[in-house]
């Protein structure tokens, strides 16, 4: 078998460049396609809900599809995940980008929704999936080590800060601009140099994720083994109680993260009348997850990633909490207290991709059988569907409370529902995320240490690498 170098920074490096890459168009979207929606091309909230929904209808059959295609197919000389990353890099970020056109605002109300239905399907469904699932899928495969694939995980994390920190922090600066009557505006022709920008780095950190990680891990299916049908596996898969407790974590954790992005937008325009400060916010919630990255590897070590995880939940569903009845008046004040929520939540964040890779272990142990892809896909499918509710709740929301989108400015009574939504849902959220890895997640670091100890024996037994 051909030698490989030993696992070490390079591929921390690689792995972190593949969700900074991924990030260029998710967490865009994520926090600003449902204001270039409603802002710039007028499209109603309640529509962009219906259609962020519907695509996650689409997406229960395309990811599993393609996490059944990644695990099928026989590796290619560059291996079994890091090719899709070759192929898939210009395709996602020529999708991602034409969403952002910024001259369909002058189309007919019909002809908008045409171009948006067609262009967030290309993206999210089908060229997004092509590319993330093999991307996430990776991590199985590039060390057995647990502790190495923790740092993976942190790594990762890193690497979709970095790109909120610059999607988060330079966006806002960028896209909106005050007017003469002192209105926070958005500038629709900035939306489209952005994501053409955003595209062309995020090709570059996916071919830098390609060149600098590698793929150690080889198992060989059994030539008279019979594949199962994606009915059998699916049921297979849902029996596995960790993968349930963290897709549906996963789900309510984007639900509330995301949410939350989105109805901050709206926050610091319409209730604290300061569009940009929502830069500063994000900067502290990135500064956050920088100051926890160097000590997550020595926490999962100590106490176990369930542990740890359950914990920094508990603490941010409080937090949140507090916040809502506090109805904090001043930026400042309202940014400390999000900043210790965030770590919180920035702690789960780093470790939540390590929660996968013992997934994976555990359905190969439990069952014998290896299905990387598909187990990842499955949990991105969860997470796309917490984007979408995310997505068509803050639309449906926005509604419901009496937001205007051709209003230069809102009344203060639709701005307080804005702060309540974008404090008190998080909140509710982050506690029954705890209630779930503290009490259903069974994967604790004791069982985690035994399944992988199996696994070694295994493949030492087999002859595999």
């Amino acid at each position: 078998m051909e030698n490989k170098r030993p696992f070490g920074i390079r591929d921390k490096l690689g792995y972190l460049f593949g969700d900074f890459g991924n990030d260029f168009s998710f967490i865009f979207a994520s926090s600003y396609l449902m204001v270039f929606y409603t802002k710039v091309l007028g499209i109603s909230g309640f529509a962009v809900g219906l259609l962020f929904l519907f695509a996650r209808v689409v997406d229960a059959f395309t990811d599993v599809t393609m996490g059944r295609i990644v695990d099928g197919l026989e590796p290619a000389r560059d291996g079994r995940f890091r090719p899709w990353i070759r192929r898939m890099c210009v395709p996602v970020a020529v999708a991602s980008t034409i969403m952002y056109m910024y001259w369909v605002r002058d189309w007919s109300y019909g002809a908008k929704m045409v171009y948006v239905v067609i262009t967030y399907l290309l993206w999210s469904s089908f060229c997004y999936t092509a590319i993330n699932i093999p991307y996430g899928s990776m991590a199985s495969v590039i060390s057995a080590d647990a502790g190495e694939r923790a740092s993976l995980s942190t790594y990762r994390s890193l690497g979709a800060s970095l790109a909120s920190l610059v999607i988060g922090v330079l966006v806002p600066l960028f896209i909106y601009e005050t007017d003469a009557q002192g209105n926070e505006i958005v500038i629709p022709q900035r939306f489209t140099l952005t994501a053409v920008i955003f595209g062309a780095l995020s090709v570059i950190c996916y071919i830098l994720c390609y060149v600098l990680c590698t793929e150690r891990v080889s198992f060989t299916k059994k030539k008279e083994e019979k594949r199962e049908g994606i009915g059998a596996l699916l049921k297979s898969l849902g029996k596995n109680r960790p993968l349930l407790a963290v897709v549906c974590s996963a789900l309510i954790l984007l639900l509330a993260t995301l949410l939350g992005q989105t109805m901050n937008n709206y926050l610091f325009l319409d209730y604290f009348k300061n569009a940009k400060a929502v830069a500063a916010l994000n900067l502290v919630s990135i500064g956050g997850m920088l100051l926890l990255a160097p000590f997550i590897s020595r926490i999962t070590t100590n106490y176990g990633k369930k542990e740890a995880g359950a914990l920094g939940m508990l603490a941010a569903g409080i937090i949140y909490i507090v916040t809502f009845f506090l109805r904090i008046k001043s930026i400042p004040a309202f940014m400390l207290l999000l900043f210790f929520g965030m770590l919180g939540t920035g702690l789960f964040n780093m470790i939540t991709w390590a929660f996968i890779t013992d997934i994976i272990d555990y359905q190969e142990v439990a069952t014998g059988k290896r299905e990387d892809g598909t187990v990842y896909a499955v949990y991105s499918f969860a997470r796309k569907l917490g984007q979408a509710l995310a997505g068509g709740i803050g639309g449906f929301a926005l509604t419901a409370i009496g937001y205007v989108s051709e209003a230069p400015a809102q009344t203060p009574q639709v701005a307080d529902r804005i702060y309540s939504v974008a404090t008190l849902v998080p909140g509710i959220c982050y506690l029954l995320i705890f209630v779930i890895m503290q009490f259903w997640y069974p994967l604790s670091k004791k069982e985690v240490e035994k399944n992988a100890a199996a696994l070694r024996e295994k493949r030492n037994g087999d002859g595999q690498a």
